[in-house]
């Protein structure tokens, strides 16, 4: 109960925003789901590229239906992250974030339609790098509102966290709706004067109307905060800090690429993990959720926390449990302690999320909100689409390496995060006071 409370008590703007982000992050989700099934389908012509080779000499690969789809699926992420700085920071310039929001969503929910028109791997291609392109133009002036719609310091952390607990709802839901979707087609629709069609044409469908109705409450609730004001000349990604060797926001952005890499790292791992387990597929689904659900119960209590006790006790924690989660994936051997391992990861990530994205916001510069928080968004979208190749790569060297791997890389992370990353909560907090005084 005490959750629900914390989220009425939230600012309206934030959680009509949140209910967009979830409503689009549930229908893009779909496609985590539908499209290696729509590859592997006969719709699809992938006949003449598997078994061709690609590239030259040494760095040449044999193509095959696993590295098309793996392609197609990391394609999204890796444009979405490495655009996520440059889309930050021209929303910055313009002191404006609402109509990159609208023109990310209408390139989400346009693309997913237009998937019922793909009979061939390249448009498909072409439709996923339009998308990653949309969510690069979506995220950093999302989060960017969410930033600047905290009237204070101490509401940032609770923001971020009903923000983030919304849009995980959507993400852990699509692709269990969208198995549904798919399993049950094709659909009759001659009774309401349209054709049937299969159940892949379905999912793309809700995966279209979804974008679209997060379009129309976007256009009809949000606005732009009143105070937004214009970035300053330099809207640069600083790597040196100014009172010791890094910038702690590009520290926490690469904090933010180890963990998603971590979380990430087991998605490519089905067939393996349930051999190694002896386990059914349905268990392989409650450990990839298990991430998801300590995230949804957690967001929240743990923003408004890191709002009274700090940012970086809650980082520093999570990073110190991100490391024996993740290397534990690789040595645990039933089922149920694969599952409170992967509990016990959600509960890192939710200690890192919303305090990261409150420490950013705190230290970003008046307006510049969209810059410095693309640097975390940016990083996070990078690791998740890194983290399933790394590990599709790596377990070839035995099961446990992309899990020690990713341990390593946390425990990397953390290191960075103790030395180089201070509590800001105070001083934020005094800059706030005395902007309301003045």
């Amino acid at each position: 109960m005490g959750s629900i409370s914390e989220i009425r008590g939230t600012d309206r703007r934030v959680i009509v925003l949140a209910l967009a982000r979830m409503v689009g992050a549930l229908g893009n989700s779909f496609l985590i789901v539908v499209l290696p099934l729509y590859v592997a389908s006969d719709l699809i012509d992938i006949d003449a590229l598997v078994g061709a080779t690609a590239g030259m000499g040494a760095a040449s690969v044999t193509l095959t239906e696993p590295l098309l789809i793996g392609f197609v699926l990391s394609l999204f992420g890796f444009l979405n992250s490495l655009s996520q700085p440059f889309t930050g920071r021209l929303s910055d310039r313009m002191a404006t974030r609402r109509p990159f929001v609208l023109a990310g969503i209408l390139l989400l929910g346009t693309a997913s339609a237009l998937y019922t028109l793909a009979d061939v791997y390249w448009i498909l291609v072409v439709l996923r790098a339009i998308q990653g392109f949309g969510a690069a133009l979506t995220i950093p002036a999302t989060v960017a509102l969410v930033n600047e719609y905290a009237a204070s310091a101490d509401q940032r952390g609770g923001n971020f966290g009903v923000f983030n607990t919304f849009r995980l709802i959507g993400f852990g839901f699509g692709p269990v709706l969208a198995g549904v979707v798919v399993a049950n087609g094709p659909y009759d629709l001659t009774p309401v004067g349209l054709p049937a069609i299969n159940g892949f044409d379905a999912a793309f469908a809700t995966a279209c109307l979804a974008a679209y109705l997060s379009f129309v409450l976007v256009y009809l609730l949000v606005h732009d905060a009143v105070d937004a004001a214009e970035a300053g000349d330099d809207l640069s990604i600083r790597v040196r800090g100014e009172d010791r060797f890094l910038d702690p926001v590009f520290v926490l952005g690469v904090a933010t690429v180890a963990m998603g890499l971590c979380i990430a790292l087991y998605a490519t791992l089905q067939n393996q993990v349930n051999l190694r387990l002896d386990q059914p597929p349905v268990w392989f689904g409650l450990q990839f959720a298990a991430v998801t659900i300590a995230n949804v119960a957690l967001q929240v209590p743990v923003g408004r926390a890191s709002d009274r006790i700090g940012r970086r006790p809650f980082l520093v924690a999570g990073f110190l449990l991100l490391v024996p989660t993740t290397l534990l994936q690789g040595v645990v051997l039933s089922p149920v302690a694969m599952t409170l391992v992967r509990l016990g990861q959600g509960v890192a990530v939710a200690c890192v999320f919303a305090p990261s994205l409150a420490l950013a916001g705190d230290l970003a510069r008046e307006g510049e909100s969209g810059t410095t928080l693309s640097v975390l968004t940016m990083g996070f979208g990078f690791g998740v689409a890194l983290g399933p190749l790394a590990s599709g790569w790596l377990v070839g060297f035995g099961f446990v390496v992309p899990f020690a791997v990713g341990a390593v890389l946390a425990l990397v992370a953390l290191v960075l995060v103790v030395t180089q990353v201070e509590e800001t909560l105070d001083a934020a907090s005094a800059t706030s006071a005395s902007a309301v005084d003045d």
